[in-house]
């Protein structure tokens, strides 16, 4: 089954649905469309409307700090996350097909331009002059290499992801192995937590792509084994006897 949301429905009043859906592997495939805004109730902030958005609702600018959608789903241990962009339709295609094919809670996050009330607000990661140095596209077993010339990548300082410019002794070698079959999801929070900022040095690519894809069993099936075991050791049971048996009383 697909569940189609978005950052304010998804994030806020159906948080609590969201975080135990996904922390049951209940066998459904969330997309959840991010354009940073309440793009349906004339342009109100949402719980992922980055510090200082303008909007009806915070006239002086929102002081709140952001949800990351990415980082909500890997912290509730979801089994298949994802990031993808609007405009990118053959990435966005084999995002969804991947998503498709995962057995439990596959969460995609896609970046969603909001023409009417936040608009440009992902112009990073979508104009084709800049988006190469901007975005980091994940490949399983793929060191993690970005750029124009894809000669900048991520690696490892202690717990820290850190951009190096390759060369001057800093080979492909050096840098950080994606693998999204990995059962601890630290790596993959890492990667939610790695934002395109203004400020050069505090920027990194935000990645897209597979996070994590790994296999647990569903809430289906866990529940379906409960009930067959049930069965093979107390039989199917009778609901008529059940109704008429001893447990009952009158209320007169």
């Amino acid at each position: 089954m697909w569940v189609i949301t978005g950052d304010g429905d998804g994030l806020s009043i159906g948080g609590n649905h969201l975080l135990h859906a996904i922390r049951r592997n209940v066998d459904l495939k969330i997309v959840l469309f991010n354009n940073e805004i309440y793009g349906l109730t004339k342009g109100q902030y949402s719980p992922t409307s980055r510090v200082g958005t303008r909007t009806k609702s915070t006239p002086q600018g929102s002081v709140e700090s952001p949800l990351r959608p990415l980082s909500v789903a890997i912290g509730a241990e979801a089994t298949f996350v994802a990031r993808t962009i609007d405009v990118d339709v053959q990435h966005l295609t084999m995002t969804l097909q991947r998503a498709a094919a995962h057995q439990g809670t596959a969460f995609v996050e896609v970046y969603q331009n909001c023409k009417i009330f936040n608009d440009g607000i992902f112009e990073y990661a979508t104009d084709k002059s800049i988006k190469a140095d901007n975005l980091l596209y994940l490949e399983h077993g793929r060191p993690m290499v970005f750029g124009k010339d894809r000669g900048r990548g991520i690696r490892l300082h202690g717990l820290t992801p850190e951009v190096v410019q390759m060369g001057n002794g800093i080979g492909v070698d050096d840098l950080l192995i994606h693998d999204e079959r990995a059962e601890e999801p630290t790596l993959a929070y890492l990667l939610s937590r790695m934002v395109h900022s203004p400020d050069e040095e505090l920027s990194f690519p935000e990645p897209v792509g597979v996070f994590r894809a790994v296999q647990r069993p569903t809430f289906n099936d866990l529940v379906n084994g409960q009930v067959e075991e049930v069965i093979r050791s107390k039989g199917k049971g009778d609901l008529q006897a059940l109704l008429t048996g001893d447990e009952t009383w009158t209320v007169e």
